[in-house]
């Protein structure tokens, strides 16, 4: 006789049960967006806008919309996970309520809803630190970055139907071609611009306009009062880019760059100068140990000068390729992979050493623009281009909602989860509500996991600092 293993127990279906939700979690969402301001924010970005009689807030739809890409929605018509679930989320607004808000949102609207992010980031970072003492740190090589780090890049997002400004692009696809900056020290989303796909991706006024952008989401005591490092791959190494963010300096915002640099012939023969001269040193991982098969040396006075802002260093890291790398046909007559970058940190400030692992972070930015392609920029939803610019700020808006309910509620392995994990975890679990002595009571399976984390993230959340209104 075999013997059976592994079976379910049986079940019968029914769809009857009352006062049960799901995505209970998501909650957290929306009311980290009260507790930093951003609803209130967003309802005077929206102030003025015309709306029907009883409508529903303009402000409070961003915010919604905002709330639902943060929990995993991909389309306007998924706002209804919360608008069916009205003893959750409270009223929320039709799909064709939600088309027409973002119908209206032109480039004043979105500057203003900008300026509410700004406000709310403020306000959140404030919390954060009353609540832990400061900021999170980036760190490279076992050691702490001073200051603000923040990586700019550009990602291709395929469309598969014909949407306005959407064109080839440069790796033989076709849609658009963003550019973003984002804040390596909490994961928030400072900026991003929306692009035609055919748009280069070393173009000097976009990464300005990227850069200035992030900039003005900065709380101004940090702006002016802190170090900030600006990473970029090559396509950032342009002279128009690298000055700019000198003369930053001259209003008093304490900028540094760390760029990747394109292998150029006089990079060929300083690197084979280096090769035949100078010392090389190990490289270091992440955690400060030397890293095997790894070497990096410093470059500056072989490079000719070449535009570069004075003070400019060039660094060069060579390893042993990994299967797949991408290899030039000088790396495969010297048989090892070669990168360099370029950074402004004047000596004293670190080791190369140090410096190489720490322009080697920059790498985390592709993570961000991975989750952040499932948290509502992977897929645009209109055939009208600034319909899908106004999605792009709402996406960023739930990414920075993310973003502040682990920096301000979230402890351990949770705090640093990529979004697809804090779904599963935390935002997408059921719930039954209660109505017991005027109290509405949100009932979480005590045999869930990670039922107590969600109850005492909703715990620190009553207990922040509340803005002065």
């Amino acid at each position: 006789m075999v013997k059976r293993t592994g079976t379910r127990p049986r079940i019968v279906v029914s769809a009857d049960g009352r006062g049960v939700v799901g995505h209970a979690g998501a909650r957290l969402l929306a009311d980290i967006a009260d507790a930093t301001g951003l609803t209130r924010a967003c309802s005077e970005a929206f102030a003025g806008l015309r709306q029907r009689r009883g409508g529903h807030e303009p402000g409070r739809i961003a915010v919604d919309l905002a709330v639902t890409l943060a929990d995993g929605g991909k389309a306007i018509c998924d706002l209804a996970v919360l608008r069916d679930q009205a003893a959750l989320f409270g009223p929320v607004a039709s799909d064709p309520t939600a088309w027409r808000l973002l119908s209206i949102m032109d480039s004043a609207v979105l500057r203003r809803l900008s300026t509410a992010r700004a406000q709310a980031r403020e306000i959140a970072w404030a919390q954060r630190i009353d609540t832990s003492g400061g900021l999170p740190q980036t760190t490279a090589a076992g050691q702490p970055v001073p200051g603000l780090v923040l990586d700019i890049d550009a990602s291709i997002v395929i469309c598969h139907s014909e949407k306005e400004a959407a064109t080839p692009t440069w790796k033989k696809s076709f849609g658009y071609h963003p550019m973003f900056c984002f804040l390596d020290n909490t994961r928030e989303a400072l900026s991003g611009l929306l692009r035609e796909g055919r748009t280069g991706s070393n173009t000097t006024t976009d990464h300005i306009t990227v850069l200035d952008d992030a900039l003005t989401q900065i709380p101004d005591e940090y702006r002016h009062g802190t170090p900030i490092l600006i990473r970029s791959d090559s396509a950032g190494c342009t002279h128009g880019l690298l000055t700019h963010i000198r003369n930053l300096r001259a209003t008093g915002i304490d900028a540094r760059f760390s760029v990747g640099v394109a292998i150029t012939e006089p990079i060929r023969q300083a690197i084979l100068t280096a090769k035949q001269h100078l010392q090389w040193v190990p490289a270091l991982d992440s955690d400060g140990e030397p890293r095997d098969g790894a070497d990096i040396c410093e470059l500056t006075g072989l490079v000719p000068d070449d535009g570069y802002p004075p003070g400019t260093r060039f660094i060069v890291r060579r390893e042993e390729p990994h299967p797949g790398a991408q290899l030039s046909l000088f790396d495969t007559v010297e048989g090892l992979r070669h990168q360099v970058f370029a950074t402004d940190t004047p000596p004293g400030n670190g080791s190369i050493q140090f410096l190489e692992a720490r322009h080697r972070g920059h790498a985390r930015v592709e993570d961000r623009i991975r989750t952040g392609k499932d948290t509502g920029f992977g897929r645009f939803p209109s055939r009208i281009f600034a319909i899908n610019a106004a999605w792009l700020q709402l996406a960023l808006t739930g990414i920075d909602l993310l973003a502040w309910t682990q920096m301000l509620l979230l402890h351990g392995t949770l705090a640093t989860a990529e979004p697809k994990k804090l779904r599963y975890r935390l935002l997408h679990v059921a719930a039954r509500i209660t109505h017991t002595a005027r109290q509405t009571r949100l009932r979480i399976a005590e045999t869930w996991p990670w039922a107590t984390d969600l109850v005492t993230a909703f715990d620190r959340l009553t207990a922040l600092p509340q803005p002065i209104t």
